[in-house]
């Protein structure tokens, strides 16, 4: 059986980002790596992705939870930097 870490390995996300995924989309871990994976390979699916990290820093501003909003920024520009083609108009045509 494949654990939630062998599942993690194979992931294109970092451990937190999939944890980060799993809590906006209040879905496991599991379930967050399968998505994950089909956003990844999908047309505008690392758009969603970045789309998704936008939304919870915002969320942590307007609950004034600073230190949460720097913690999603810098998970934000990591995801950016491993992965270009989530910036919102890249590859678009």
């Amino acid at each position: 059986m494949i654990s939630l870490e062998d599942m993690e390995d194979m992931c294109c996300l970092t451990r937190a980002e999939i944890a980060q995924v799993a809590a906006h989309e209040h879905i496991t871990e599991e379930a967050a790596v399968a998505e994950i994976e089909r956003l990844m390979h999908q047309h505008g699916g690392p758009q969603a992705l970045n789309q998704m990290l936008c939304e919870d820093i915002r969320a942590a501003l307007h609950a004034d939870d600073v230190a949460e909003a720097r913690r999603l920024f810098a998970l934000l520009r990591g995801f950016l930097a491993e992965h270009p083609e989530a910036v919102r108009g890249a590859g678009e045509g």
